[in-house]
């Protein structure tokens, strides 16, 4: 399901955008509600609300992520004190790792066995996850040992 994009990230081959699964350890999948993107338990007809995520590599560990075919994007947006994860309408294949306004979309992917972890580029410190409840929103935080958060996701490309 990967499609070629016109994007060059490394300046020399164009890169392809690629579907992923995502579900955190407790096994919660991402789906969108009230244009918000959280993390639940889908069962029956409800799993095709699942969120693919889209990736397009732009360094060796960094990507910028997305969902709805690359035409929403995960930025992670600091205003005064608070950061946060917000969904923004932009189109994954324009954006570029040489522009600064873009370092937003950019998540640094480290593995570690079977689990993945998602670190903002433009936040140090501040890592993707979700809520030990279901359906609550998929956010950001600094705190990644805390209990009450799940910073550990299976991430899976789609075949």
């Amino acid at each position: 399901m990967a499609s070629e994009t016109a994007c060059h990230p490394l300046g020399k081959r164009p890169c392809r955008m690629q579907a992923f699964r995502i579900w955190d350890v407790n096994q919660k999948t991402f789906y969108l509600r009230n244009n918000q993107l959280v993390a639940g338990y889908l069962q029956g007809p409800s799993t095709k609300l699942e969120e693919k995520l889209n990736v397009v590599p732009i360094e060796s560990h960094a990507m910028f992520l997305g969902i709805h075919g690359g035409k929403l994007c995960l930025a992670c947006v600091k205003s005064g004190d608070e950061t946060r994860l917000q969904l923004e309408a932009v189109n994954i294949t324009d954006l570029s790792k040489n522009k600064e306004q873009d370092k937003r979309f950019t998540f640094i992917r480290s593995d570690s066995g079977p689990t993945t972890s998602f670190e903002s580029a433009a936040c140090p410190g501040w890592f993707l996850c979700t809520a030990l409840e279901a359906d609550r929103p998929v956010s950001l935080t600094n705190t990644p040992e805390e209990a009450m958060l799940v910073t550990k996701f299976y991430f899976q490309m789609e075949r």
